[in-house]
């Protein structure tokens, strides 16, 4: 059986998208292994105004495509600051990384700010700071890296530890183990014993020409 490191690595790209600066980051992932292909944070004030900034960060993120080449894509999820203004301007952030992302025609994977955190430092209320501590030790770098690199690093991090998880799970009949993780995350949130299975054969198909006109 071949070993781990012989195997082909994912490259993945991560991205920590701002109205200012863009965290960006491509990594080679073999199980257990990662190693940095090119990190960095992108300032986009030179670019002029907001409107020129996106068309900037839009640019960018095409050009780490086409230059990288990677597999996958990964990058963070929304979430509210406490200035509706600075939440807005980051949507359309995140918006212009991801149409660049869907124009080269690559998978994306969004996570939760904590989630990316739990996965690299083992706590999702580690700070930037923290963060950026773990990306130089998990990814060898000779320095640590700006804030928003690390947090690219991050993400595409936790992308890799996940599918690898999901990807041993599976190898090893893991479809039920799945169900069982899924069903005590439902019991825990909402307070209920779980959901019963269906067999889809028992289900009864809808009238052709009956739905809501």
């Amino acid at each position: 059986m071949p070993d781990a490191t012989d195997r082909q690595p994912q490259r993945l790209m991560g991205i920590d998208p701002g109205s200012r600066t863009i965290g960006l980051c491509v990594l080679d992932y073999r199980p257990g292994q990662a190693e940095c292909v090119a990190l960095q944070s992108h300032a986009l004030g030179h670019h002029g105004g907001f409107a020129a900034r996106m068309a900037g960060l839009y640019a960018e993120v095409r050009r780490w495509v086409d230059t990288h080449q990677p597999d996958v894509c990964a990058i963070e999820q929304i979430f509210m600051y406490r200035s509706p203004e600075s939440s807005l301007k980051l949507a359309q952030a995140r918006g212009a990384a991801l149409a660049a992302i869907a124009a080269g025609g690559l998978e994306v994977y969004e996570y939760m700010p904590a989630s990316v955190k739990q996965a690299v430092v083992g706590t999702g209320r580690a700070d930037k700071l923290q963060v950026a501590h773990m990306i130089q030790r998990l990814l060898k770098l000779p320095e640590q890296p700006s804030a928003d690199g690390a947090d690219a690093a991050a993400v595409a991090l936790c992308h890799a530890y996940r599918a690898s998880a999901l990807g041993g799970l599976a190898a090893q009949g893991g479809n039920e183990q799945l169900k069982q993780a899924a069903q005590s995350r439902y019991r825990r949130r909402s307070g209920k014993k779980g959901w019963r299975s269906v067999d889809p054969a028992t289900l009864k198909k809808p009238p052709v020409g009956g739905g809501a006109g």
